[in-house]
């Protein structure tokens, strides 16, 4: 019973200190959905042009969804016409990070690596993207033919049923009931699909914090080179969404990793995970799937030991802020995080998951 008081006061500290931002990334996710149409993607990565891989990384970046998640959303610019360069993109980019992961990196980490994450994320994408681009490019063109605005193109959802029922496209709608729709998605299905996730790298993290001492990551991890090999060996084949990999890197830091290491867990974590290949597989092709991974392998490795140049020539203090800003958090920590709770509470309570992450609407309307 004392240890699993131990392991609850540590999970505890860790969740309220990233609770507040975690509400303000959902909240972000809600505006995002609200006013960024469905199809607004697909509908700007049809060309097999660089500026599409471009758009598709900077689009992937935002969006909260995890790496089971991004797999529909990728099948359907795909059929839209998305190019497998720009397709490539958007699946690593997506999953790598979001707002909500970005939020949670300022909770736990530094400024500096709120920044070079998700801009680590976007090189990732784009290296990877031009590969494919050039290696295992469409051999036909997928330029995106012009919508035919008396069809509907729309997923079949709830949200969308009132919009597709008359087989023509709603052209306005309140911003009220936009924002309503938008929250109603972010805090429903969309927390459906990563609170868990997240609460489990709670646990985690705090099994790490309480169990893992500094002198055992010196003596197995010290080698910078090697911490980064071992973080790309658990991370690739593990499931492990954006969020949920953030308290777990932050604090294994805690404990003497260097950062570097850090950022290719946070990199190759969310991006890559043995049940997802098989379906990437199907999406962009064998070897699409192989450069794929190889790009997110080479491409991490090189950030993260440009990130320890960075840390070790500027002298960067590593203020992780885990176990740096009171026992809990202070008392916005402790009201954000019973809400998390209460949150997840109600929505087993309303409807028990069919226990794929990938079984709400989130998934298919993105």
């Amino acid at each position: 019973m004392t240890i699993i008081l131990e392991i609850i006061h540590e999970s505890w500290k860790i969740l309220c200190l990233s609770a507040p931002y975690m509400l303000f990334g959902f909240f972000i996710a809600g505006l995002l959905k609200a006013f960024i149409p469905d199809d607004f993607i697909a509908r700007h990565l049809g060309q097999n042009k660089r500026s599409s891989l471009l758009k598709a990384a900077l689009f992937g970046i935002p969006i909260p969804l995890c790496s089971c998640g991004v797999l529909p959303a990728a099948a359907g610019i795909r059929k839209q016409g998305a190019s497998k360069g720009a397709t490539t993109a958007f699946l690593i980019s997506t999953p790598e990070t979001g707002v909500d992961s970005i939020s949670v990196t300022y909770a736990l980490l530094d400024p500096f690596m709120t920044v070079a994450r998700p801009l680590a994320a976007f090189l990732t994408a784009i290296v990877t993207g031009h590969l494919v681009r050039i290696f295992d490019a469409d051999k036909e063109s997928t330029e995106i033919p012009e919508q035919n605005h008396n069809s509907c193109n729309c997923k079949n959802t709830e949200e969308n049923k009132s919009t597709c029922a008359s087989g023509t496209v709603k052209t306005r709608t309140s911003a009220s009931d936009r924002f309503k729709k938008g929250m109603s998605y972010t805090f429903g299905d969309l927390f459906g699909d990563i609170a868990g996730w997240f609460f489990l790298g709670v646990v985690i993290a705090g099994l790490i914090s309480l169990y893992l001492s500094p002198s055992l990551v010196e003596d197995w991890l010290g080698n910078h080179l090697v911490a980064m090999l071992v973080m790309l060996v658990v991370s690739t084949p593990l499931y492990v969404c954006a969020t949920t990999s953030t308290p777990i890197a932050a604090t294994l830091v805690l404990k003497g990793l260097n950062p570097g290491a850090a950022l290719v867990f946070l990199l190759a974590g969310p991006a890559t995970n043995a049940a997802a290949i098989s379906v990437i597989t199907k999406i962009l092709g064998r070897k699409a799937t192989l450069i794929y991974v190889g790009g997110i392998i080479v491409t991490a490795l090189l950030l993260g030991i440009i990130i320890d140049a960075i840390y070790g020539i500027s002298n960067l203090t590593q203020n992780w802020q885990i176990g740096q800003q009171g026992e809990d958090g202070g008392i916005i920590g402790v009201i954000c995080a019973s809400i998390l709770i209460a949150l997840m509470l109600g929505k087993k309570l309303r409807k028990k998951n069919s226990g794929s992450c990938c079984s709400g609407s989130s998934c298919a309307c993105q």
